[in-house]
């Protein structure tokens, strides 16, 4: 066996970091492997390189375009009415925001002091736990289980507080690309009215469900919920960092009074970009919905494959560009993710970070060549693991 395919040791939770950290570790791992890295752990669709640029050109060639005004304050007006217009409320409704996390940072800090209680859901996003620490809450978890990773609304409720004040989900789910089925957010809504807290409902990856499995943001179900998106994971837009929150127009107030006196950092130039994209909605819909249609398949019978010989365990999501599969006999998935990373330079994202240990979250809408590679050499390291690593006397 080589050095670098030496099994490390595993690490202990305050070793681990946030996944962002682990992300900027990996990444130069993999810089540093010969050959190509393939980044498997990429949530969105691939950015779109020449459309953006056109796109930058119409805003700012010849001259600067309409849409380029402040964005101090709301928001980008010509973004706001295209987001009141889509969501179908009124303009004050909508709040512009430095990406989604930016917005998610707002929602805590304008809802949320020390000692207040929040209820977020696991498998999740470690930020949706990191930034509320920050806001000196108290995080409590509830469970998404099963292969569908399903929301027990019962058990939601069983760990409500009488100082709980926010209960934090996303749908489509990160780290599984499931759905939250509508009768469920209905039921979760109703829960948020009679017990006085708010559902925050990060959508970031919704639209790329069906029409018929998420007719709707969350935000239109009750006064008590609020939706949370961007132009980050449906259009591999994140250079843009153009978010927004939609709501109730007395909790989009309070979110703004907090916003005009904390918020300087709002880019003018990304904003109205976002609008000109806005208004070509259908063309970049289209650039994320080939990728899908490309990819979904080559990777659905792969991933058929390797749960028919055991590699792996789980569902593919119905929408989306992502999967979360467990991967049977590996209880460790992050020092399985580090090991392949110094054995290929493919790189997955371990379960640790979504609270899953055993599983790795897999993007898959990838440019043909990289989508290969990474599936060959994630198959490949799959089957090494298993035979270099097997307990001894197991069969």
């Amino acid at each position: 066996m080589s050095n670098e395919e030496t099994m490390p040791s595993p690490a202990t939770s305050s070793e681990e970091g946030s996944y962002a950290q682990w992300v900027r570790g990996a990444l130069a791992t993999a810089r540093a492997h010969q050959g190509n890295a393939v980044s498997l752990f990429e949530s969105s669709v691939p950015e779109p390189r020449e459309l953006l640029r056109n796109t930058v050109l119409d805003a700012v060639e010849p001259n600067f375009s309409r849409y380029y005004v402040s964005a101090f304050g709301d928001g980008n007006p010509f973004v706001r009415d295209m987001l009141a217009e889509r969501y179908a409320v009124d303009r004050d409704q909508v709040l512009c925001t430095t990406g989604a996390t930016g917005g998610l940072s707002l929602i805590y800090r304008a809802f949320l002091k020390p000692g207040d209680h929040v209820l977020i859901e696991t498998p999740g996003f470690d930020l949706f736990g990191y930034l509320a620490e920050a806001s000196g809450a108290t995080i409590d978890r509830f469970h998404r289980s099963g292969t569908r990773f399903s929301i027990d609304v019962a058990e939601v409720e069983a760990r409500l507080r009488p100082n709980t004040r926010l209960v934090v989900l996303s749908d489509l789910h990160n780290p599984s690309g499931m759905a939250v089925p509508q009768d469920v957010l209905r039921a979760l809504a109703g829960l948020a009215e009679r017990r006085g807290f708010l559902l925050v409902v990060d959508e970031v990856y919704g639209d790329y469900a069906a029409a018929e499995r998420r007719p709707g943001a969350a935000a239109a179900l009750s006064p008590a919920v609020i939706s949370l998106s961007s132009l980050t994971k449906i259009y591999g837009l994140g250079v843009l960092r153009c978010g927004w929150i939609v709501g109730a127009p007395q909790v989009i107030e309070t979110l703004r009074r907090l916003n005009g006196r904390i918020e300087f950092g709002i880019s003018t130039l990304s904003h109205a970009i976002a609008a000109h994209v806005m208004t070509n909605a259908a063309v970049f819909g289209q650039h994320s919905r080939s990728y899908v249609e490309r990819c979904r398949p080559r990777f659905q019978a792969w991933f058929e494959e390797m749960v028919a010989e055991g590699l792996m365990g789980g569902e593919l999501p119905d929408d989306g560009c992502i999967c979360f599969p467990s991967l049977p006999g590996i209880a460790d998935s992050r020092t399985f993710s580090e090991w392949l990373i110094a054995r290929s330079g493919v790189i997955v994202a371990p379960g640790e970070y979504f609270g899953a240990p055993g599983h790795v979250r897999i993007g898959f809408c990838q440019e043909d060549d990289k989508l290969e590679a990474g599936l060959r050499g994630l198959e490949e390291g799959l089957r090494a693991y298993a035979r270099e690593f097997q307990p001894i006397g197991s069969a």
